[in-house]
């Protein structure tokens, strides 16, 4: 692995304050990655969609300090100081300081907030570390202005990962592939890329409704989940297969074999849980209701012959996947037959979207 490409270069140019705002996706992945090695390395490649509704937008106040041996940052979530929130960020600041040592320079002043409901159950470190990446990266800019948009987003993926892995596949979109792979000229351990194919136009607009089954905490966190893997018992299986899998999701990606594309993503999200239920502890991350879901979307299919399918993150809620074409009758299909399955009838209509802007 080379990572010294990452590591930034002296630059005589001073900036004595700067502010940035930036706004990126939260993303669902259709071929799962679940099991890492330090840091923050893949044990198989994954692909996802990014989302257009779901995204957290932060604003970062750079003031020039003294460089200190700390790095000095205040937080606040949705307007209120997050003291609780302070641990996971410095962790992440410790593991970037190699490779953005103006860190230590500016005191950061980190506002965000997500445009998705708190404690949803949905993902946030994706969209969290994303976009406070993306700010570090336009001071970045300010101080090397020779940088070019690619290399920044390279960049901002390669260290966004070293804070979550997930999250190195929210800069760019609509598809992400992370993790070294044979089939996906481009890929890499160390960051996303976009897909790099022609996607079928059957995957145009692609919709993502999110049914909140469980709005609580994660029962298992994920780096706790991911360690599972390390002597589970299926995990070199799982790996070949997820790295299968994602072969078979290119092909199907650019012939548009929605069928395929069904089956597939359903296969991969109860592959997931699979290793949860199968691991030492086992943690059964579904509930009464997601299964409610998942036999009524069966049912749906077989009379309906729709293109609808589910997939699932390391919780209850769960992802349905749809076209475009189909919006209309399986919104009507989410609000009378699954909404009662979700806490307070809340689901969250969403589609496939682009990765991160600035605001």
């Amino acid at each position: 692995m080379n990572t010294s490409e990452f590591i930034t270069k002296s630059s005589s140019k001073k900036i004595e304050k700067a502010t940035f705002t930036w706004q990126t996706p939260s993303n669902i992945a259709l071929i799962k990655y679940w099991g890492k090695s330090n840091p923050q390395i893949p044990k198989n490649a994954s692909i996802s969609f990014t989302l257009n509704n779901c995204h957290t937008t932060t604003t970062i106040d750079f003031l020039k300090k003294e460089k200190s041996s700390e790095v000095a940052f205040n937080l606040f979530f949705e307007g209120k100081k997050k003291e609780d929130f302070k641990p996971k960020i410095q962790e992440f600041f410790n593991r970037i300081q190699e490779y953005c040592p103006y860190i230590f320079e500016y005191e950061m002043t980190i506002n965000s907030e997500n445009s998705f409901p708190h404690s949803s159950g949905i993902a946030s470190s994706a969209s969290g570390l994303s976009a406070i990446s993306m700010c570090l990266m336009s001071l970045e800019k300010e101080i090397n202005p020779s940088l070019s948009k690619e290399f920044i987003n390279r960049k901002a993926s390669f260290i966004s990962r070293l804070g979550s892995g997930s999250a190195s596949r929210s800069i760019e979109g609509p598809l992400v592939v992370w993790g070294e792979h044979s089939d996906i000229e481009g890929s890499s351990n160390l960051f996303g890329i976009k897909y790099p194919y022609k996607v079928h136009s059957n995957f145009d607009n692609y919709k993502d409704s999110i049914l909140l089954v469980d709005k609580g905490e994660k029962q298992v966190s994920s780096t706790i989940g991911h360690n599972l893997m390390i002597d589970h018992a299926y995990a070199e299986n799982r790996f070949k297969q997820a790295n299968n899998n994602l072969s078979k999701m290119s092909k199907i990606l650019q012939n548009g074999d929605l069928k395929a594309f069904v089956s597939l993503v359903e296969s991969e999200a109860l592959a997931l849980h699979a290793m949860m239920l199968t691991s030492i502890p086992y943690f059964i991350l579904m509930k009464p209701n997601t299964l409610e879901i998942i036999n009524a979307i069966s049912q749906y299919r077989e009379e309906t012959n729709s293109n609808l399918c589910f997939t699932l993150d390391a919780g209850a809620n769960v992802h349905l996947l749809y076209p475009a074409n189909e919006e209309k009758s399986i919104n009507s299909f989410i609000k009378i037959k699954l909404s009662p399955f979700c806490q307070k009838n809340e689901y969250i209509y969403d589609c496939v979207g682009l990765g991160a802007k600035q605001i």
